[in-house]
């Protein structure tokens, strides 16, 4: 097993992440015995680390991973876990809501605690006096009930750099989507250089993209066959982070013994990547992509009679071209709406402006329908809000 240092601590590069343990689709519960499994042959061979979240699996995936655990000495692994603020349904008691979490990982201690999901959207939540999370997560630092602080991120690197610059000196550590295909589609190389200059730690979650870059088309798979026959998929998409020095650990949310195994080869040790390999996963990356070449000169903005954040826009579009999420709508909802892709007037000066003679209209029209039709957290959180109501009354 391939291991880094963090403040001393001698963390497994692959993590495992416990959002996506199988479940029986009629009654959500999860299986039990393969969690067991894949933890008892990941242990085995070395892996340290555990990621969870409270809202993971509506809840039960503490409660799987503490079992899975539960043979094992406190002090052999370390445990991480995440405050919903993004999920609240209003100011609640945030140190009863942490200890919900303490009791379903039956623990007294995370060794890893993030504020989970920070995007445009929810940072107004995490920072807001009303709610009072940051203070208070930094109280259960100082009892020592958190031993590493940290946050999860899904918003821009203008937001990452602005949010760090306020809390300087506060978090350690922060978890981003990075994989070879966000390195440039979601800015990732920015937003892991950001955290690397500010002295922090970087973790990774979403490696192979949702298991989109664990499985990928036969021919974008056949050209990496050609580099290696017996390699699979992921192990590129893992190889291509190992290369990154500041990466601390990998997430994978493995669901099947197979795919424990398959990581762990891959993280039996560091094989760097050739230029070649390298050179082909950007290949695969580009063909990927569905959206526009904005490269966020902001031209487009300055004879904007809507004042619209275009370059921002235009990120959320791409991103919604790879695949329908939650993230863009996340972004999208943190604007006014005077300040949404719908308040385009479609004068075409933007495109007028663009060196990449970019459709911007086209694409801000298209953006608003994807928008409207998508996804939204607005709808999803309503289960979550329900929830914490009902683990807070009866703790």
């Amino acid at each position: 097993m391939i291991y880094s240092d963090f403040h001393g601590l001698k963390l497994s590069r692959l993590g495992f992440g416990c959002m996506r343990f199988t479940t029986d689709p009629s009654t959500g519960e999860v299986d039990q015995d393969k969690v067991n499994a894949m933890f008892d042959l990941a242990i085995k061979n070395g892996v340290n680390y555990f990621d969870t979240a409270y809202p993971y699996l509506g809840g039960k995936s503490e409660g799987a991973m503490a079992e899975a655990l539960s043979k094992y000495p406190r002090d052999s692994y370390y445990l991480a876990d995440k405050f919903p603020g993004h999920s609240l349904p209003g100011p609640v008691d945030n140190l009863a809501l942490f200890n919900v979490s303490l009791k379903r990982c039956r623990t007294d201690y995370f060794d890893f605690y993030l504020l989970h999901n920070i995007t445009e959207w929810s940072v107004k939540i995490y920072e807001s006096e009303e709610y009072h999370i940051i203070p208070d997560v930094i109280k259960l630092k100082e009892e020592g009930k958190i031993r590493h602080l940290g946050f999860s991120f899904h918003g821009g690197p203008q937001l990452l750099e602005e949010f760090l610059n306020r809390h300087e000196g506060i978090f350690e550590f922060v978890q981003i989507q990075c994989n070879y295909l966000d390195w440039t589609l979601q800015d990732a190389r920015k937003k892991y250089d950001i955290i690397t200059s500010h002295g922090l730690g970087v973790w990774v979650m979403e490696p192979c993209r949702g298991g989109k870059l664990a499985v990928l088309s036969e021919e974008n798979s056949g050209k990496l066959k050609t580099l290696d026959p017996n390699a699979s998929d992921a192990s590129y998409a893992f190889r291509y982070l190992q290369d990154l020095d500041n990466i601390k650990v990998i997430l994978s949310g493995m669901n099947e013994v197979t795919q424990v195994e398959d990581n762990l080869d891959t993280f039996k040790e560091h094989r760097p990547l050739s230029d070649q390999e390298r050179d082909t996963l950007y290949e695969i990356a580009e063909s990927l992509k569905k959206g526009v070449p904005c490269t966020g000169c902001r031209y487009c903005c300055e004879g904007c009679p809507m004042e619209l954040n275009i370059p921002y826009l235009l990120e959320c579009y791409n991103d919604y071209k790879y695949a329908s999420a939650l993230t863009p709508s996340m972004r999208l909802d943190a604007l006014e709406e005077d300040k949404k892709p719908s308040a385009c007037i479609g004068c075409g000066q933007c495109s007028h402006a663009c060196p990449q003679h970019i459709d911007v209209p086209a694409a801000l029209a298209e953006l608003a329908e994807l928008y409207r039709s998508g996804p939204k957290w607005s709808e999803m959180v309503k289960g979550r809000h329900e929830a914490i109501i009902k683990d807070l009354k009866d703790r």
